[in-house]
């Protein structure tokens, strides 16, 4: 179980990357430029929840960036929210 900090744009090697390696049992923190790939309806998201990993966006980046209505299938959290999954999740993988 890893826990995936996708601060990259649906547009670059690093988001494919962390498609290629994620698994069911893992979960994906979107930020920065990552939460582009939260958008609803587009070929990233879809791509992301194919991956079966919990799906999370920081709420603090998502909104910053105008990506401000919660998409299906994905989780906001705030700092707090972020600490705990840290906690949950021993292992982490950053993308940028």
């Amino acid at each position: 179980m890893i826990l995936h900090t996708l601060n990259a744009a649906p547009s670059s090697a690093a988001f494919e990357d962390c498609l290629s390696v994620a698994r069911s049992g893992d979960a994906i923190v979107l930020m920065g430029d990552g939460v582009y790939a939260a958008l609803s309806g587009t070929r990233a998201w879809e791509e992301l929840q194919s991956k079966g990993a919990e799906l999370y966006l920081l709420n603090s980046d998502a909104l910053a960036l105008g990506v401000m209505q919660p998409t299906e299938g994905g989780n906001w959290i705030d700092m707090d929210g972020f600490v705990a999954l840290t906690e949950r999740f021993p292992r982490q993988q950053a993308w940028y």
